[in-house]
């Protein structure tokens, strides 16, 4: 567990108080107060109380040991792939799926006008999304585990020169100036979160498209993949995402993580899981739950 800066940390007592004192509205999010997956969170739920955690785990944990109801993870970013660990910590967690968000994501670059602007702190995943930008205005990107808590950081330091790329609204949460927004390499820039938690959902919603995500472990065979994911052809389910990660250190067993559309107790998902299961070494589902963009 890691700790917040000072500038931070007053927001973080603040919203931690209000989220532990009503668990059922709780809503843990990684982060500093400002970055993104708190506005995930507010636009999610609106009458949830967000919960600052410094890392993801932290977030995870305060969901499986009850002291709040959900969490909501980002998982994957139209510019820069998928969240680091996220395909490890999600099996791992024991909670389930139980939603999902879009965010249009938006960076500012910020600072406290302590000289030219030469390195900018944020996030890996940010620094990612602004690469081009920074690049052709030759700032040196530093990583940190936070957008917001860079903003923060850097409110708290005399360095001169150093920035912070973050949400532009985290300006003025922390006294900063706000140099310039929508510095993100595309227009298209969108983060897909998920939301967490103990148990799955006790009734499925009724009238709109759901999806179902889960991983699973291919055995070590010649066609492995293939024969796995043939029930899913031949029955007519559409597989809108599949990402292959290794585990252990070995390189011989490939995990892969995957999302359809549909739900089992659909005769045709049904019969693709059926077939995945006989084929693969593992199978775990994750959840299902209603679609916040419907897939083509």
């Amino acid at each position: 567990m890691g700790s917040y800066s000072a500038s931070a940390q007053h927001l973080v007592d603040e919203m931690k108080s209000a989220a532990l004192a009503a668990p059922a509205r709780g809503l843990a999010f990684q982060g500093a107060p400002g970055a993104n997956s708190n506005l995930a969170a507010r636009e999610f739920d609106i009458d949830a109380l967000p919960l600052p955690c410094y890392a993801f785990e932290d977030a995870i944990d305060a969901v499986r040991e009850g002291r709040v109801d959900r969490a909501i993870i980002p998982i994957e970013n139209s510019l820069h792939g998928r969240v680091a660990d996220i395909h490890f910590l999600l099996p791992e967690s024991g909670l389930s799926i139980v939603g999902e968000h879009f965010l249009r994501i938006r960076h500012g670059l910020m600072s406290r006008n302590l000289g030219p602007v030469i390195r900018a702190m944020s996030h890996e995943q940010a620094l990612g999304q602004c690469r081009h930008w920074l690049r052709a205005n030759n700032i040196a990107p530093v990583a940190h585990s936070d957008t917001a808590g860079a903003a923060a950081w850097v409110a708290d330091s005399d360095e001169v020169g150093l920035a912070a790329i973050a949400p532009p609204h985290a300006a003025e949460l922390y006294g900063l100036t706000l140099h310039e927004a929508g510095i993100e390499d595309a227009d298209h820039n969108m983060t897909r979160f998920v939301i967490l938690a103990r148990q799955p959902l006790a009734a499925l919603p009724q009238g709109i498209p759901l999806m179902t995500t889960f991983i699973f472990e291919v055995k070590n065979i010649p066609a492995a993949l293939y024969k796995a994911l043939g029930g899913f052809a031949t029955n007519g389910v559409n597989m809108t995402k599949l990402e292959s990660y290794q585990v252990g250190g070995s390189f011989a067993a490939t995990k892969f993580y995957a999302d359809i559309v549909g739900a089992p107790g659909d005769e045709a998902v049904d019969r693709a899981l059926e077939e995945l299961d006989f084929q693969t070494k593992s199978l775990t589902l994750l959840g299902t739950y209603a679609q916040a963009r419907v897939r083509g």
